[in-house]
């Protein structure tokens, strides 16, 4: 699906198509930057605390300098106004930020570049998808485990690589593993199992992605008083699950019905796709 008519680089409406950035950008050099992917319905941004509370944390972990005008309250207006002058009242929307020109150890300064874009959403889900994902374990890259695995940041190869290689086997997504051999998450969601009665989720520290769906179905798998753990989860464990689902903040929640040889059911998936996730669509 094409992007809207227009983009914001820096705060300036410019034309989609319209080169912005230099062969000398860090960001296509060497992956220096992060970014938020985020939905909008009905003109609002969903979870809009959340993506913010991220993505400045992110920022101040990657030493970025973030000017007194470069605040959460003048994205989300600089998002909805783009959104508007796209036509697009409910929407994907990308922000990516960058460092700017430079080589490794020489670059101009640490302010945070950014570029805005939208999506429409033409459909919006209103009932859980019974059919479910197929998907397959992708052992070709490893995601690390280390201080920046749970940023969102412009360096996705392992992602990218996994996303063409789940296309090459007709499948819908691809989960990646971490540098133990260990499960870190799918390709543009985080992921969940279920075993009788219990629910984990990978711990920050196996390389997974903080995702903000992944947080809000923490905080509403909580609520609910069923034992919950984020721990460190195996491929064993993964075949022998009752359950497996993803979240992410475009698509909510996520069922997978098969990954390889294994199929899943969906009755706690269902449970909290509708009690928690319609009230954000």
């Amino acid at each position: 699906m094409e992007a809207g008519k227009y983009f914001l680089y820096n705060g300036k409406l410019i034309a989609s198509g319209k080169a912005v950035i230099t062969a000398d950008n860090r960001s296509f050099r060497f992956g220096d930057g992060c970014f938020e992917t985020m939905k909008m319905i009905a003109g609002n941004i969903v979870l809009n605390n959340y993506h913010f509370e991220r993505l400045f944390s992110s920022l101040a972990l990657l030493k970025f300098e973030t000017p007194e005008y470069f605040t959460a309250a003048a994205l989300a207006e600089q998002i909805k106004k783009l959104a508007l002058k796209n036509k697009h009242t409910n929407a994907r929307i990308r922000l990516t930020i960058f460092r700017g020109d430079g080589s490794l150890y020489e670059y101009e300064n640490n302010i945070a570049n950014y570029i805005i874009q939208t999506w429409p959403l033409l459909t919006l889900a209103s009932t859980f998808n019974k059919e479910g994902l197929a998907t397959g374990v992708y052992k070709h890259a490893r995601k690390t485990s280390d201080g920046f695995s749970h940023i969102k940041t412009n360096n996705f190869l392992p992602y990218a690589m996994a996303a063409i290689w789940a296309k090459e086997n007709k499948l819908d997504d691809a989960i990646i593993l971490n540098n133990y051999g260990r499960v870190a998450e799918a390709t543009i969601a985080n992921i969940f199992l279920v075993n009788d009665g219990k629910i984990k989720t990978p711990a920050l520290t196996e390389g997974c992605i903080q995702g903000v769906m992944r947080r809000y179905l923490i905080e509403c798998i909580k609520k609910e008083n069923i034992p919950f753990q984020e721990t460190a989860i195996t491929t064993e464990e993964l075949a022998g699950a009752n359950e497996l689902f993803i979240t992410n903040t475009v698509k909510g929640i996520s069922h997978i019905a098969k990954c390889g040889n294994n199929n899943y059911g969906f009755q706690l998936s269902e449970y909290f796709y509708n009690r928690y996730l319609l009230s954000l669509t």
